[in-house]
């Protein structure tokens, strides 16, 4: 509900502060006298586009703000998806700069145009004889249908279903397309898989028979330093084993005289200790070298099968190579296991096509109890309304599609004239015609769903009468489900309102202004009696506005 709107320097209007209660309030003024602007000002505050014409001072920025009551609609999660705070007491408000940008807050959250553009759609209504081409959306005519049949939780279970639904049907469909593209290189990849397996490739293997075929390349010279540093080591007379006996032997006579030469003999020891055992190592090492001429032709044929399986890959590594060989393992596993997956996907899609299912025709059922009730009202409030001979034809056809709100088609039908055709509502009824049946649809609305304040901006038009008091009669009884806001120029309308704003001219400093104001009950009568009987208000006209505001 729509509690308070302030605007400052904004086209004719250099400040205002209005105050809107629940129920129905009425605004009223002579044309020309700035009603559009307030609703101008609005839309602005909501995520209408702006620009400077919107400033009434070029030097100043224009803010509007408005104060709404969120308590009665479930935004929580709206709030929430958007990264703003939620407040029952919710503060929207744009600012207008001189520069020409443009700004927008939300509880003094910054937010962009396109959310509050979408949060508006939540909040306020906005009725006009032009506003009507609603009524040829189906989806509009599916929620008026749903409102009736109090379809709102199996609607919003159905959409939460059909997300799932097409999710598992977009998983499905690429499992499909994948298996499809994979099948076509399946023999390729077998023939690599098999052939990487049969390598039997080990981890390090490359770099262990490359230090082979190092050592085979180049047995000769290995044999000779190998016997080179034997002979140095092992010779009975020079060899440095030998030399080592006797410093041991040397120091071992010393080293009960101080500390310094026990230590001496100690390191001497360890390091002829370890080279009696390098001299084990080289005698090894020298007999084990021989040439094998089978043993490098193996190991190169190894080598050669390795680097032939790198190029083939373009890779540079045997870790790459295993990495490959693992992949192809899984791409053949895929295919091979692929329709034992598409079948358990299979069988998720139809398990929650069977409760999609269900639930559509919960909606179906509900649908079709309430075309009846829903076209017997509305052909009563035309009737009530100057159109008497009204029909409406209100059809709903299984689809064996799922679509966004169920399985249903609509025919929304409509002939104005007794024995005449039905036909589409855009194409058989009139402007006016369209603003009635719009005004009958909100009326059901009001009474079956919670909906935003609603604005009527002077659907009257054209209309008098004893049509006119049945639109006063609509929007009041409206008024009792919601907060409803109607621009005026009929007396009958006017007098069924809970309070009663006037928008006026007024020259300031030489400067037109638009204003508004609350009217007491005295001004409400001269204003009503004014609506009946023009500016010179007669006796008769008091009377008779006394009369309707009584």
């Amino acid at each position: 509900m729509l509690h308070h709107l302030t605007i400052q320097n904004y086209a004719l209007i250099d400040e205002l502060s209005i105050s809107f209660s629940d129920g129905l309030s009425i605004i009223t003024g002579e044309t020309g006298s700035g009603k559009s602007i307030l609703l101008g000002a609005l839309g602005l505050v909501l995520g209408n586009r702006a620009d400077l014409s919107s400033l009434k001072e070029s030097d100043s920025k224009c803010i509007i703000e408005a104060d709404f009551d969120l308590s009665s609609y479930a935004l929580k999660d709206f709030f929430e998806e958007n990264d703003l705070d939620y407040e029952e007491k919710t503060i929207i408000r744009r600012e207008i700069l001189p520069s020409g940008k443009s700004r927008a807050f939300v509880n003094d959250s910054p937010v962009v145009l396109s959310v509050l553009s979408e949060l508006k759609s939540k909040l306020v209504d906005i009725h006009s004889q032009h506003q009507t081409l609603q009524l040829s959306d189906t989806l509009f005519q599916f929620s008026v249908i749903d409102a009736i049949a109090k379809n709102d939780k199996r609607v919003a279970s159905y959409k939460r279903g059909l997300k799932k639904y097409n999710s598992l049907v977009k998983e499905l469909r690429l499992l499909k397309e994948n298996q499809e593209q994979e099948n076509q290189q399946y023999e390729y990849n077998l023939h690599l898989f098999k052939e990487l397996e049969e390598a039997d490739l080990k981890e390090n293997e490359q770099e262990d028979l490359e230090a082979k075929l190092d050592v085979l390349n180049n047995v000769e010279d290995i044999k000779t330093s190998l016997s080179e540093a034997l002979q140095i080591t092992i010779n009975e007379e020079v060899g440095v084993q030998n030399l080592l006996y006797s410093l041991e032997h040397a120091l071992e006579k010393i080293s009960t005289f101080s500390k310094e030469y026990e230590d001496l003999h100690s390191r001497v020891s360890s390091i002829k200790i370890e080279l009696d055992d390098i001299a084990v190592e080289l005698e090894k090492s020298n007999e084990n070298v021989e040439f094998n001429p089978n043993e490098l032709e193996i190991v190169n044929e190894r080598l050669q099968l390795i680097y032939s399986l790198q190029k083939k890959h373009q890779v540079a590594t045997l870790e790459e190579l295993l990495q490959i060989h693992e992949q192809l393992a899984e791409k053949v596993e895929g295919v091979e296991n692929a329709s034992e997956v598409i079948d358990k996907k299979q069988q998720e899609v139809n398990e929650v096509a069977v409760k999609l299912d269900e639930v559509a025709s919960l909606i179906t059922t509900e649908r079709s109890k309430a075309i009846p009730k829903l076209t017997k009202e509305l052909e009563f409030l035309l009737a009530e309304l100057g159109m008497p001979n009204a029909r409406f034809s209100i059809e709903i056809s299984p689809s064996e599609s799922y679509l966004s709100n169920g399985k249903d088609e609509l025919a929304f039908l409509f002939s104005a004239n007794k024995g005449g055709n039905f036909g589409e509502l855009k194409k058989v009824a009139s402007g006016g015609e369209l603003s009635r049946i719009m005004l009958s649809i909100k009326k059901i609305l009001s009474e079956n769903s919670k909906l935003p304040t609603i604005i009527f901006d002077e659907i009257d038009t054209g209309v008098s009468g004893e049509v006119s008091n049945k639109i006063a009669t609509i929007m009041e009884q409206m008024s009792k489900y919601m907060q409803v806001i109607a621009i005026t120029h009929l007396p009958q309308i006017a007098s069924k309102g809970k309070s009663h704003f006037k928008v006026f001219k007024e020259d300031k400093n030489g400067k037109t202004a638009s204003n508004l104001k609350l009217l007491s009950t005295d001004e409400r009568v001269a204003e009503i009696a004014e609506m009946l009987s023009g500016k010179e208000i007669s006796e008769s006209a008091l009377i008779h506005a006394k009369e309707l505001l009584n």
